[in-house]
């Protein structure tokens, strides 16, 4: 049986709009249940519990609110790495991801011949791109 190890991030109260942003950058199948589907009542029923994100490429991303007794940090606890050799979709989905976020290293050619970047994108998730020479 085939394995998979899917990143999977926590949000404070705007799970559902990351997840929306991600799949306007990647595409695909987003699936969300919130707290309140599975019984829970008062302010964090409309939160997001669990949300899955399924691309026509292959990536699985999940995520999900903090409840509040839970705490939250955001992104220190994640960064995301996508890499492969289709250069025009990889400086697509940078471009999005590092829009109104911080770029920590811009995307370009670096001393081990690839093309790499990292940012934090407008929600404080790490992303690490790197496009591979073939």
């Amino acid at each position: 049986m085939a394995m998979r190890l899917n990143p999977y991030i926590s949000f404070k109260d705007d799970a559902r709009q990351a997840m929306e942003f991600y799949k306007s950058v990647f595409g695909g199948e987003l699936k969300m249940n919130t707290f309140g589907e599975y019984g829970t009542e008062g302010a964090e029923a409309n939160k997001i519990m669990h949300a899955q994100l399924e691309t026509d490429r292959g990536f699985t991303l999940m995520g999900a609110d903090t409840p509040e007794e839970m705490g939250h940090r955001p992104g220190s606890q994640i960064s995301i790495s996508l890499s492969g050799e289709d250069a025009d979709t990889l400086r697509g989905y940078w471009e999005k991801l590092s829009a109104g976020g911080t770029v920590a290293m811009p995307l370009e050619k670096q001393m081990w011949g690839d093309e790499f970047g990292m940012c934090s994108d407008k929600f404080g998730i790490t992303w690490m791109v790197d496009i591979t020479q073939g």
